[in-house]
């Protein structure tokens, strides 16, 4: 079976890490290895073959058949590491909690552990006929929910 840690080395090994970085590594039991990297300004198809070269490079087909995939995460996937919550910082993101509720606004602070979203609400407010625009700013665990890009062609 193909370690983990030894993919991730030679990931680690043929990224530019101020530039590039690690989204995730998923080895399953029949050795299909599927690899996602990202960049600050994005990660390009000869970056993507530079790694695939570099992983194909170091395995012996002879000792362990694989399977390799190496790409960018797809804009309909969550985030997942640090970096892309920066990279998307002051964007709209779709938060769904645990409890399947979502909301959707611009996020726009993070730490470590949290992001900070923006968003508006209709709701009923006593003394007014209409629903009014109340604004929201919550804070969110990012273990506790599922942070997703919301992609608008405007």
């Amino acid at each position: 079976m193909i370690s983990k840690d030894f993919i991730t080395q030679i990931v680690e090994n043929n990224l530019d890490t101020e530039a590039h970085y690690i989204v995730d590594i998923k080895i399953d039991t029949n050795n299909k290895i599927n690899v996602l990297v990202d960049g600050k300004e994005g990660f390009t198809i000869n970056d993507c073959v530079k790694i695939s070269r570099a992983i194909e490079g170091s395995l012996d087909r002879e000792k362990e058949d694989f399977e390799l995939q190496v790409s960018t995460p797809g804009l309909d996937m969550p985030l997942k590491v640090n970096q892309q919550y920066e990279k998307n910082l002051n964007k709209e993101v779709e938060v769904k909690m645990s409890d399947g509720n979502k909301i959707v606004g611009k996020m726009t602070e993070i730490t470590n552990e949290t992001i900070t979203v923006e968003y508006t609400k209709k709701e009923k407010v006593e003394g007014h006929k209409k629903k009014q625009t109340i604004e929201y700013k919550d804070v969110f665990k990012k273990d506790e929910v599922e942070t997703r890009l919301v992609i608008s062609f405007k």
